[in-house]
C-alpha cells in the first residue's frame, strides 16, 4: 500500500472515530499506534510521518488537540502483544493497528476500545472481523489483499507469459492466514494453460 493510501484511509477512519466521541471536544484526544515494525525500519517511519502530517492537515496537533503514542513490534510477536497491552492501558481514544500481528493483539487486549486496522490482508480469515461490509464490535479497518484477486493476477501472468505453466506462491504465515481461500486454491489445482 502507498503511504498516501495508507494516510487517506487510516486518517478517516480515525478522525470519524474522534469525531464519534466529540462530547469531550475540550480534552486532547488520544491516538495509539502499535507499528508491527522496528522501529528504525524506513518504511515505518516514513508511514508515521505521512500519518502525523495528514493529521496535521486535518487540524489536528500534537500537544495541542491531540496525542499520539506510537509503540513498535520490532518484528517480534511477544513485543507486539506486550505493546498491544501497554496501549490498552493508556486508555487511548482509538488505536491504529499497522498489519495483521498488531491487529490481532489489538483485538485480543481490547473489546471496548475502536482499533483501526490497516495492511490486514484477510480479515475475516484471521477472524478480526465477520463481515467486511458490517464488521461490528469494535474494530474495522482497511484490507490490503483480496482473495478473489488472486485468479485475475493469475491471468495476467499468463497473459504476460503465455507458456507459464505453474505458478509458486509464498507467503508469511505469521501476517497472512490463507485458510479462508486455500482449500477453494488446492481444489482448482490445474495447468494454468
Amino acid at each position: 500500500m502507498k503511504r498516501r493510501e495508507f494516510v487517506a484511509l487510516t486518517l478517516g477512519a480515525v478522525a470519524w472515530s474522534l469525531a464519534a466521541r466529540a462530547q469531550r471536544s475540550a480534552e486532547i484526544r488520544r491516538i495509539g499506534v502499535l507499528m508491527g515494525l522496528p522501529q528504525n525500519d524506513p518504511e515505518g517511519q516514513a508511514r508515521i510521518a505521512a500519518f502525523r502530517q495528514g493529521l496535521q492537515d486535518l487540524k489536528w496537533a500534537e500537544g495541542s488537540n491531540i496525542r499520539v503514542d506510537i509503540r513498535w513490534g520490532m518484528g517480534d510477536a511477544a513485543a507486539v502483544r506486550a505493546n498491544a497491552a501497554e496501549l490498552v492501558s493508556l486508555a487511548p481514544d482509538v488505536i491504529v493497528g499497522s498489519n495483521t500481528p498488531p491487529a490481532r493483539a489489538l483485538k485480543q487486549a481490547t473489546q471496548t476500545i475502536p482499533i483501526v486496522f490497516v495492511g490486514v490482508s484477510d480479515p475475516i480469515g484471521d477472524g478480526l472481523v465477520t463481515n467486511l461490509s458490517k464488521p461490528g464490535g469494535n474494530i474495522t479497518g482497511f484490507s490490503s489483499f483480496d482473495a478473489v484477486m488472486a485468479g485475475k493476477w493469475l491471468q495476467i501472468l499468463k497473459e504476460i507469459v503465455p507458456s507459464l505453466t505453474r505458478v509458486v506462491v509464498v507467503f508469511n504465515p505469521d501476517t497472512v492466514r490463507i485458510r479462508s481461500f486455500g482449500p477453494r486454491l488446492r481444489q482448482r489445482r490445474r495447468p494454468l494453460a
